[in-house]
């Protein structure tokens, strides 16, 4: 029911969100994420036909176009924002509120750019973990779960903490070897001979 309020609030309907992907103004994928399955070679595929669509589209048109034919064709839409190096791009359902799913994607790059200060396309390279988690916290199996970025960050941030501490156990046994091993103990000493031993009384 809270999934559904969160949809029904952002004018988003009942159906799917088929893919997000994120590239560069080259068309380097930088994130990707299919909500049905497509072969590798396929989403490859698909990632190369969305750049070219959306690429070749002027900065003062709208935001939004018909899916390419590889992606569904006129029975899906492409959503997206551009900024700076990178496209941020939702294909959903043909039905859904072009507005809502541009609010969304605002919403995703707003909490990208919390969690890391500044968020840049290195962020996503090198934090691909950590931007994954974030999306999960936005949108699971093709649905919307969140909507409010405090409450993401929020998550994220617990989530964060909870594996740093698992971590932190986990390392808790080498470090107790590593102090072990460190410890100054005195030498022992080496190649005693029996007649430097005292004669037992």
């Amino acid at each position: 029911e809270a999934v559904q309020a969160v949809r029904k609030w952002c004018g988003l309907s009942g159906r799917m969100i088929k893919a997000i992907l994120v590239f560069n103004n080259h068309g380097k994928p930088r994130l990707s994420r299919f909500y049905q399955h497509f072969s590798e070679d396929m989403q490859q595929q698909i990632i190369r036909e969305t750049f070219q669509l959306v690429s070749r589209r002027d900065e003062n048109v709208c935001n939004f176009l018909e899916g390419g034919s590889l992606i569904g064709g006129s029975d899906y839409k492409l959503i997206y924002r551009h900024y700076a190096t990178l496209y941020f791009l939702f294909c959903v359902d043909s039905s859904e509120s072009e507005l809502g799913i541009l609010d969304l994607i605002q919403v995703f790059v707003e909490t990208l750019d919390k969690c890391f200060e500044n968020v840049c396309e290195l962020d996503l390279i090198f934090h691909m973990d950590k931007v994954h988690c974030i999306l999960q916290e936005v949108v699971m199996g093709g649905m919307v779960l969140e909507t409010n970025m405090n409450e993401i960050v929020s998550q994220v941030e617990a989530q964060t903490k909870l594996e740093k501490a698992e971590a932190g156990f986990s390392a808790a046994p080498a470090r107790a070897v590593s102090a072990v091993k460190n410890i100054n103990l005195p030498e022992i000493p080496r190649n005693i001979k029996v007649s430097n031993l005292s004669p037992f009384v």
